[in-house]
Parts: C-alpha cells; sequence; structure tokens
C-alpha cells in the first residue's frame, strides 16, 4: 500500500534527504549532528561494512526492520518494537496551535535539552533542519515541540514529539501535532510516525486521532566497536 514506507529510513537518506546524509549505494546514516540514524538498500540483509567508515567508533545509531546476528565489529546495545503508523484521518479544519513558535537555529541547543529529557526518539542538534519544528516556550525556556523528520516521496514523518514532565497533559502535543498533519496534508503530504510499543498511551492517542498501525518492526540501537 505504501511501498516507500516499508524501508523508509533508507528511501528518506537515499532520496529526499540525500543532501542531509552521507554513505554508499548499500549504506547511508544521517550526517553528524542529524539524529543518529543509519539505513540501508536491503533492510533484511543490512550492509554494516559499507557504512563503517562513515561511523565514529562508540557512536550510537538507530536502525529497523531488521533482526538477525550483529555482524563482526558492532555492538548490539538496545532492542525493541515500534508501530510505524499512517495517517488516514481529515485534515483539521483549522490550525490548532497558531500561537506556537517555529524552531530555528537559536532554538537547537533548547530543542536538544527537551529530547534528551523526554527521549522522544534519536535526535541530534540539528534535527530541526530536517523540516520544519514548532514549539510553546514559557519564561523563555521550551516546553514542548513537534516537528519533521524522514521525507520520502509524498510521506513525511511527524517526529520529536515530546513535552516536559512539568507541562504535560495540557494538549501542548495534540494540538502540535494536529498543527503539522494539517500543514502535510495542505501540500499533499502523507503523515506518518514512529512510536515504542510500550508506550500504550501515546499510540492510543495516535490511534484516535486518526493514524493505523502500517507495522510493527524490530527497532535496534547499535554501535561500532573500537
Amino acid at each position: 500500500m505504501h511501498p516507500l514506507l516499508d524501508n523508509i529510513l533508507w528511501n528518506s537518506l537515499k532520496y529526499d534527504h540525500a543532501h542531509f546524509s552521507s554513505g554508499t549505494e548499500h549504506a547511508r546514516r544521517y550526517a553528524r549532528g542529524f539524529s543518529p540514524i543509519l539505513g540501508f538498500a536491503d533492510p533484511k540483509q543490512p550492509d554494516f561494512a559499507a557504512i563503517a567508515a562513515y561511523c565514529d567508533p562508540g557512536e550510537h545509531f538507530y536502525c529497523a526492520d531488521w533482526a538477525g546476528a550483529m555482524p563482526a565489529g558492532w555492538q548490539l546495545d538496545a532492542e525493541a518494537t515500534m508501530f510505524r503508523m499512517v495517517y488516514t484521518g481529515a485534515m483539521p479544519l483549522q490550525d490548532m496551535a497558531p500561537d506556537a513558535v517555529p524552531l530555528t537555529a537559536e532554538h537547537a541547543e533548547q530543542a536538544l535539552a527537551l529530547a534528551q529529557l523526554t527521549n522522544p526518539g534519536p535526535f541530534g542538534l540539528r534535527t530541526i533542519e530536517l523540516g520544519d519544528y514548532f514549539g510553546y516556550f514559557e519564561n523563555g525556556k521550551l516546553i514542548a515541540m513537534a516537528g519533521e523528520r524522514m521525507h520520502a516521496g509524498t510521506l513525511r514523518e511527524v517526529s520529536g514529539v515530546c513535552t516536559h514532565p512539568d507541562h504535560q497533559g495540557r494538549g501542548y502535543a495534540r494540538r502540535l501535532i494536529d498543527k503539522l498533519l494539517r500543514r502535510q496534508l495542505q501540500r499533499g503530504q502523507l503523515p506518518f510516525l514512529h512510536v515504542m510499543s510500550g508506550n500504550h498511551s501515546a499510540h492510543a492517542l495516535y490511534l484516535r486521532m486518526g493514524f493505523i498501525d502500517h507495522h510493527e518492526p524490530v527497532v535496534r540501537v547499535v554501535s561500532l566497536q573500537s
């Protein structure tokens, strides 16, 4: 139904985000400073040898859609599953977050700090350059954000959704997601997102909002050994 989505990490890194990535015809990564993600032309038989020269020992990367044995020289640091979800709902009738602030380079350090505190997924200092990011501030401090990460064809990922623990329960995340959905649908894009399988509350929220499960791939954190 959505063939690009089946190997979205590779399709984003190889095509629409090629200028943000480095690697070979068999394996690519987001460049240093962006989200630490690996993509492989064949995710069932990932060519780790092809990407090793572009990685630093001890650097941690996320990869998905593969559960085979670790190749020599690489270490498995964590493993779980996640839902890859596609939006099937209607376009929000209005911008639900008109007061949200567009995030720019001046907000990069605050965005990274919030992501490190709340762990919405792989995030780097330059991740907000991958798409449109919006946030809410209180007393000059970023307290909630959401934005766009992977991009392949008409597929556009909603990502980096997080709220500071002291400000949860106020609807910031949902309003920001609705804002992104409206913008993406107006561009003729198909929104999708990832959520960890164990995050039951977020998964339930996305189902209520109109997302459906595309599939539930394995996600791993790996690192190149010294």
